[in-house]
């Protein structure tokens, strides 16, 4: 069995690599959204022409993102949705929702402080961890039934 993992969420850490990197020798296959902050910001006005209202340059990005966002999350097995300490990430929450809809199974990654104010995103979650490490196992364990250690 092989799973097709869409990584989600806060762009700034490295918690992506010390997944895919955990992950190493797992039949995983990991996806997800554009990680150049620029790039995904831009890619709207870049191929569609420049808009003078940040609103409209906004709203080009987004619906171009879309299209890899729900074709990531609609092919997932699974989707780790990463909430990071720095930012408000509405775009994971959102990712988070879409994939609940959808029935996939989600790993929500976020430190201790952001409990409270995540429940429900973690209450839709089948588990919620704290460390890329924990995410590794977790994969690791559905995929051959080991456990860590």
């Amino acid at each position: 069995m092989g799973l097709n993992v869409y990584l989600s969420g806060e762009i700034h850490t490295d918690w992506r690599e010390q997944i895919i990197d955990g992950a190493q020798g797992l039949d995983v296959t990991f996806n997800g959204p554009v990680t150049d902050h620029a790039a995904s910001d831009d890619c709207g006005v870049a191929i569609l022409g420049g808009e003078p209202n940040k609103y409209w340059h906004d709203h080009k990005g987004a619906m171009v993102n879309a299209i890899r966002t729900r074709k990531g999350i609609a092919d997932a097995d699974v989707v780790v949705v990463r909430f990071g300490d720095k930012y408000k990430q509405w775009n994971a929450a959102f990712d988070a929702g879409y994939a609940a809809a959808l029935g996939k199974s989600i790993i929500v990654l976020h430190g201790p402080d952001h409990q409270h104010a995540l429940k429900e995103v973690d209450a839709a979650a089948l588990a919620v961890a704290e460390e890329p490490a924990q995410v590794v196992e977790i994969l690791r364990y559905v995929l051959t039934g080991a456990l860590p250690g």
